[in-house]
């Protein structure tokens, strides 16, 4: 179990810009995905992670305030509760200047079969590594 946040910084590309003038809202789902992604990386090992793939089922997502270009992003992610198909991950993002919070995320992930890419079963090792009682 690793309950302390792993953060990534994230630099603001020049097309991650929308018309409004601030970072698309999708763009903060993909430094969702892409910290978690790497949070994974980092607490498993290569065989691990070719034994499951994680998809996401659900985002709840709260947009406090708007990025900017020329801002820095950090994303910090920790673990939320663990079943046998339903991985629970918060994240928060925030402005790296001031460390102001831009948003807020809870995503549910379920672990797939690679092969089937069907849900499966994890080892109890694996799920209590991710998950936090």
């Amino acid at each position: 179990m690793n309950p302390e946040p792993f953060e990534a910084m994230f630099d603001i590309r020049p097309d991650d810009i929308d018309e409004l003038g601030h970072v698309n809202n999708i763009v903060y789902l993909r430094w969702v995905q892409d910290v978690a992604v790497a949070h994974w990386r980092s607490l498993t090992s290569e065989q691990e992670q070719g034994e499951a793939w994680f998809v996401v089922v659900r985002h709840e997502i709260d947009y406090k305030r708007p990025a900017f270009a020329g801002d820095q992003i950090v994303a910090r992610t920790w673990l939320g509760s663990a079943e046998r198909f339903r991985f629970e991950r918060h994240t928060q993002l925030l402005r790296a200047s001031g460390r102001k919070e831009l948003a807020r995320v809870r995503t549910i992930w379920c672990p797939i079969d690679p092969v089937t890419r069907r849900a499966t079963d994890v080892s109890e090792e694996l799920r209590a590594r991710f998950s936090v009682p």
